[in-house]
């Protein structure tokens, strides 16, 4: 039977939209703007491999947390843009492991990294910022396995059995914190052991103090550096007058007030800004006897929150540290710091921003070095737990043998999976218009120490 012209034509608009209906329900990417190939969730003929970051993002640890994440970004974004591994899209999955009362907490790193880990897509990731977090974290990644790799974990127990007074006999946390028996955790900041006696020996011989009252804040990382402190300064000389163990509070005033009882030269403080470093600093300059008694610390208290809060009241000197070399004179400083400050701004700038990119440029190096060897391919999907294992124990062997050039130094790893970079940087507050507000003084090559 012969049809209408005006039949056809209807017949023919409808199949047009029908094809056009679904042209756009399969267009572009389902996920959002995650990239990848058909297969895995992006863009046609590009393959997503997913990094996870873990660090306190919000909150007391912000200063901390939030400029190594930014690191990573940055890596991340100029991996992309320069086409690092054609073929290969590169997508951050930040998780921020602030707890409820408002700093870095355990459970919320232990299923932060649990959910990276349910993801197939997730190669390895970067973080956390606290060692106490890493404790929690630790043995579930070793599990999976999936590389974990930190800019900033000092504590001393994460990887060894030494120092014994620390991490000896039953004080051991290493079958523990790896159950299968072997690495998957790496860290390119030098340990306590080393940041301990770096800043004894600044404290009692560049500075001259001859007695200390130390203070820790409880935690796996605060305990640490306490401790191996006061084992450095007393060995080469210095009196240590008392010590306390105080878990964060709004209130150090007794305390302190014991303290300027027994006049020391310096108090030396283990822990971060948000666990007691502001506060006991804050707290100094109002109790007689301390209002002008310097005050030490390590990497955990070097932050622009610190700085910020504290420089304005005046009184002791304040000395940091940072468990590498300082960024700015490493020959990589001016192209990393000028990308950093033009993507963030430079009031951006934390003492781990360069660590949170050179351990995510390390992963990314690591991951290259798979895909181009061919030693295992990326998961093809977000359900390809198969190829997720094979492809994340390849990367974990990859970071295990790099070498590795880049802003903070020169990194490779030893058989427990630290930096064989023992260098230590020492800071006093600056200008707080500068960067995060601490000036650089001098490096110590910690090998010399020992």
């Amino acid at each position: 039977m012969r049809r209408s012209p005006s039949r056809i034509f209807a017949s023919l608009l409808g199949f047009t939209l029908i094809i056009g209906i679904l042209t756009a329900c399969g267009a572009g990417n389902p996920g959002g703007s995650t990239p990848g190939n058909g297969s895995n969730g992006g863009t046609q003929g590009t393959i997503t491999i997913k990094i996870g970051t873990e660090f306190p993002t919000t909150a007391g640890d912000a200063s901390t947390g939030m400029p190594a994440q930014n690191g990573a970004t940055l890596a991340i974004k100029e991996a992309n843009d320069s086409n690092f591994l054609p073929g290969y899209k590169f997508v951050q999955v930040a998780k921020d492991d602030v707890g409820a009362s408002g700093t870095h907490d355990q459970t919320v790193g232990q299923k932060n990294v649990t959910d990276l880990i349910g993801d197939p897509q997730v190669v390895g990731t970067v973080g956390p910022i606290n060692s106490s977090v890493a404790l929690a974290e630790m043995p579930t990644t070793n599990r999976a396995p999936m590389v974990l790799i930190s800019p900033s974990n000092t504590n001393d127990c994460l990887t060894k059995e030494t120092p014994a007074f620390e991490c000896g006999g039953a004080k051991s946390k290493v079958n523990q914190l790896r159950p299968t028996g072997k690495v998957t955790y790496f860290r390119t900041a030098t340990i306590d052991q080393y940041q301990g006696a770096a800043l004894a020996v600044y404290g009692h011989k560049t500075k001259g103090y001859k007695t200390a009252y130390v203070i820790d804040d409880t935690e796996a990382y605060g305990v640490g550096l306490a401790k191996n402190f006061t084992t450095y300064w007393t060995k080469i000389g210095g009196t240590v007058l008392g010590s306390a163990s105080i878990k964060q509070t709004n209130s150090y005033e007794n305390i302190l007030t014991e303290i300027a009882g027994k006049h020391p030269d310096v108090i030396f403080f283990g822990g971060n800004d948000s666990t007691g470093g502001i506060t006991i600093r804050q707290q100094m300059k109002s109790v007689s006897g301390l209002a002008n008694t310097p005050f030490l610390a390590g990497d955990g208290s070097k932050t622009s929150a610190l700085a910020k809060a504290v420089k304005p009241l005046g009184g002791g000197p304040v000395y940091t540290s940072i468990p590498g070399i300082d960024p700015s004179q490493s020959p990589a400083s001016k192209t990393f710091f000028d990308a950093y400050t033009k993507q963030f701004g430079p009031d951006a700038i934390g003492a781990y921003s360069a660590g949170g990119y050179d351990d995510t440029k390390i992963l990314l190096n690591a991951i290259k070095s798979v895909v181009t060897s061919k030693k295992a391919d990326a998961p093809k999907d977000s359900n390809d737990d198969a190829g997720a294992a094979k492809f994340r124990q390849a990367v974990i062997d990859a970071v295990q043998n790099i070498q590795y050039d880049g802003v903070t130094g020169h990194h490779s790893f030893d058989k427990n999976g630290d930096t064989t970079n023992h260098f230590i940087s020492l800071y006093t507050i600056g200008d707080l218009g500068s960067g995060d507000g601490w000036k650089f003084l001098e490096q110590v090559d910690t090998s010399s120490l020992q």
